[in-house]
């Protein structure tokens, strides 16, 4: 059975999580009201995921996220919300959320996400693809540059390519550089960004345009 772990301050929400993934794949192992409790409550329980409601307090979802992170913690986050946030969906990603479920979706969107997630893959749910993809969108306020700071100049050149939609081979020569160059240069922008592939580079771009 794979241990999860779910937080949210939505007392109906919670139940409806736990009767979803009654008899899966998936046992919950804990429900708690808040972030902090959750958080807290990690070392004793031994989850596989967790899953998170963005807006939470003391500690939100993404406060969680945030501090699993910091501490080197790999373990899988799923985070549910009600709505749609640029700003916030690209800094979840740039922290390498694992899923990302709006909680209008279908529930059996939710269990899709839980078993790719189990899988080692990402799940972000549709709408938020495609309105990350369609930006650029901002409102405004500063906070996409630091994000995007520890890039070289030529790493950025090569993401902003990709962007694009070029291949690693059209880079090159547009660059002037070796094809494998692109590789190792598109490598440490995943790295960097806490990113995996093309299409999470291209999200995370648009999300911060």
């Amino acid at each position: 059975m794979i241990r999860v772990l779910l937080a949210d301050d939505h007392p109906i929400i919670l139940s409806g999580a736990e009767a979803l993934l009654r008899g899966s794949a998936f046992e919950v192992v804990g429900k708690f009201p808040d972030g902090a409790a959750l958080l807290a409550a990690i070392p004793e329980l031994g989850p596989d995921i967790v899953v998170l409601d963005v807006q939470m307090s003391p500690l939100s979802g993404l406060d969680v996220l945030r501090a699993l992170r910091a501490r080197g913690s790999k373990l899988p986050v799923v985070l549910l919300t009600a709505a749609i946030d640029d700003r916030v969906s690209a800094e979840a990603i740039r922290l390498g959320v694992n899923g990302l479920v709006l909680k209008d979706t279908a529930p059996e969107l939710l269990m899709r996400c839980l078993e790719e997630v189990s899988q080692g893959r990402r799940w972000i749910d549709q709408p938020v693809l495609q309105r990350m993809l369609d930006g650029p969108h901002t409102d405004g306020k500063p906070g996409s540059q630091p994000v995007l700071a520890a890039l070289s100049q030529r790493e950025r050149a090569v993401m902003d390519q990709v962007v694009h939609g070029l291949r690693n081979r059209e880079i090159a020569a547009l660059l002037g550089i070796a094809e494998g160059t692109v590789k190792v240069h598109l490598h440490k922008v995943y790295e960097k960004l806490g990113i995996s592939s093309r299409t999470e580079l291209v999200i995370l771009a648009n999300a911060l345009a």
